[in-house]
This record gives C-alpha cells, sequence and structure tokens, in this order.
C-alpha cells in the first residue's frame, strides 16, 4: 500500500522478460553455462518457463511449416 517496491519491479519484469527469452532460447540450443542455469533456476518462475518454452516450441513448428511449404509450393 506504500509503494514497496513498485520501482524496482518494473525493471526486474523487464530484465526478467528477456532473461525468460534468453534462458528459453539457449535451452533450446543446448548450450548453456551451469552458472547461468543456476542463476536461471533461482531467479525464473517455473510456470513462466513453462509456457516460453511452449510458445517457442510452437513457433519452432510454425517456422518450420512454413518452410516446408515455401520449398514444397
Amino acid at each position: 500500500m506504500n509503494g514497496h517496491g513498485t520501482n524496482g519491479e518494473g525493471s526486474a519484469k523487464k530484465g526478467g522478460f528477456m532473461q525468460l527469452v534468453k534462458a528459453v532460447a539457449w535451452s533450446f540450443l543446448g548450450v548453456r553455462k551451469r552458472a547461468d542455469l543456476e542463476a536461471d533456476a533461482a531467479q525464473l518462475h517455473p510456470a513462466a518457463l513453462i509456457a516460453a518454452g511452449i510458445i517457442g516450441a510452437v513457433l519452432f513448428i510454425v517456422v518450420l511449416l512454413l518452410i516446408v511449404h515455401a520449398v514444397v509450393g
């Protein structure tokens, strides 16, 4: 009620979103440093990681389908 954490939350969410995207992208490639993996596990929410992974997988499939459609068609 007294504004506790309001200034830090906005910047943390923006940095957290980019950290989430970076973590999912590197995980798709299978290249991660152990320190980065541990930092992500401590800072990112599991539900957000799962959602980002599903979205990433769907985007990957759509891109593959578009490439196949362009090559075949």
